[in-house]
């Protein structure tokens, strides 16, 4: 499942380490502390002169004791130190032990031979770490699969300086999630959490090892949960405001109780070091792909196989919704549980097995906790109308074909569209069955960012058939219209306001 953005993030996505595997001094970084006990709530009062209701009360709540969660699970959590192989040019006269400061790495990234011609490759020593936390005292660890990625060595140091030769059970590059295990007994363990009792403002802290400074804690508070970042990733991820950096990649995120509810994974930057954002792997995610690789050593994900797009105010006019919430379906793949299921373009999934729908990465959050096999029961809206949809949910491993064109379209000179139905070729070369090609552009669908080329597959859901048809709906709409647009092989829905 995917979010379609119509604009890159501004900042950019990465996954820092302190020394590089593969070329990337990719370490994730995530940090987490939680929640401090809720402030209590009181009535509100109400003025007795004027019956005017005062502002509620909130009262002070203690922080969380830090110092003692530390002190009960920092020796459970862990430095992972590891040596790969990477290519580089022969003539840049790299030294390998250079490779573990992590400055000289971000100093030759931003040099990197720019505007010559790429010189010969070889394979260089590379070294890199990470952190990560045991959850078993017979030696199992969690950690960040980036972390290990390429790995031909791991070596795992406790806080108590023994240090460890480690295998590596299982990886899933789709969660970021891997599993490591060491021999060794008796060793202290962490205490897992969830991820549905947190709460946006509680108190997080996380422990790990930034740039090599093992057992480094810091701290700040949820700022989001359920996180849809570009990157095609599944993961409904936490969003902190704690201090993380290369080397923190893997370490756990722990709320005031000393839970742990995240795994520190990815931060948005422009620098390459924190910024002020931060993001977790929920321990929930996390917890089940961890149980699959210790019992099978593979994971299987659930699979729906759809994509979808936020839902603004824009397009909740155009749709007749009450609120801008849910996750609107912009494609369907052919063959997949969603066909199936008979989901459709420009449906708008409003809940999925009882939870509420709000935000589009709630639905891959929900997806993401169920296996291959089980149901999906889903309210949708439709055409102006609810609709119940169940699936069965299929494995993401198994091949389906590209995203399919049930399509819908656009067009009319209210909106500033000059537009024409597609020809049989060009309906084969889009791969859609029907549709109106944009010729020309201005006014509200210029503003909107339609573009000459681009094809209306859907106006409001209802498929585009004929530029007729287009003016029909065009004539019963009187703030926006929602346009099905596919430019190569992407589609998104794009709001235009009319009124």
């Amino acid at each position: 499942m995917q979010s379609n953005r119509l604009k890159a993030a501004p900042l950019v996505l990465a996954l820092l380490g302190a020394g590089v595997l593969g070329g990337a001094g990719v370490e994730a970084l995530h940090q987490r502390a939680q929640a401090a006990p809720a402030a209590v709530m009181a009535p509100p009062a109400t003025a007795a002169a004027t019956g005017t209701p005062t502002a509620p009360v909130i009262a002070n709540s203690a922080m969380p004791d830090f110092p003692l969660i530390t002190q009960r699970y920092g020796p459970a959590v862990v430095n992972i130190s590891v040596t790969g192989t990477r290519k580089a040019a022969t003539g840049m006269n790299i030294d390998p032990e250079a490779l573990s400061d992590p400055f000289e790495f971000f100093r030759r990234f931003q040099r990197g031979g720019q505007g010559r011609a790429t010189p010969p490759q070889r394979d260089v020593p590379t070294r890199g770490m990470g952190s990560g936390f045991i959850v078993s005292p017979n030696g199992v660890i969690m950690t960040n699969a980036h972390v290990v990625k390429d790995a031909t060595e791991v070596t795992v140091k406790l806080t108590d300086r023994r240090e460890f030769r480690a295998k590596v059970l299982g990886s899933d590059p789709k969660t970021d999630i891997a599993v490591l295990k060491i021999e060794a007994n008796n060793l202290p363990v962490v205490t897992l959490g969830n991820t549905k009792d947190l709460r946006v403002g509680e108190w997080v802290l996380a422990i790990g090892s930034p740039f090599g400074f093992e057992n480094t804690v810091t701290a700040g508070v949820v700022s989001a949960k359920g996180r849809s970042l570009p990157d095609d990733s599944a993961v409904p991820f936490i969003q902190t405001d704690v201090a993380v950096n290369p080397g923190n990649s893997g370490g756990p995120l722990f709320n005031s109780r000393g839970e742990v509810v995240g795994i520190n994974s990815q931060i948005y930057s422009q620098s390459g070091g924190y910024q002020g954002v931060s993001f977790a792997i929920p321990i929930d995610v996390a917890s089940r792909v961890k149980d699959q690789i210790v019992a099978t050593g593979k994971v299987e994900h659930a699979q729906l196989g759809v994509t979808v797009q936020e839902v603004n105010q824009s397009l909740a006019d155009s749709f007749k919704l009450d609120r801008p919430e849910g996750a609107l379906v912009s494609s369907v793949q052919k063959g997949s549980p969603a066909e199936k299921a008979g989901l459709q373009a420009g449906d708008v999934i409003r809940s999925a097995n009882g939870q509420p729908i709000v935000a589009s990465g709630d639905l891959p959050a929900v997806v993401a906790l169920e296996k291959p096999g089980e149901k999906l029961n889903m309210e949708v809206w439709r055409q102006g109308k609810k609709v119940s949809v169940s699936a069965q949910l299929g494995n993401s491993t198994e091949k389906v074909a590209k995203t399919e064109d049930r399509s819908d379209a656009t067009g009319g000179g209210k909106l500033g569209l000059a537009l024409r139905p597609l020809e049989e070729g060009e309906k084969r070369q889009a791969g859609v069955g029907a549709g109106l090609l944009v010729e020309d552009v201005s006014g509200a669908a210029a503003r909107a960012g339609v573009e000459p080329g681009d094809v209306v597959l859907a106006v409001n859901g209802t498929p585009a058939r004929s530029v007729e048809q287009v003016r029909s709906i065009l004539a019963t709409s009187d703030k926006s219209v929602a346009l099905l647009i596919q430019r190569g092989e992407d589609k998104i829905f794009v709001p235009v306001r009319i009124g």
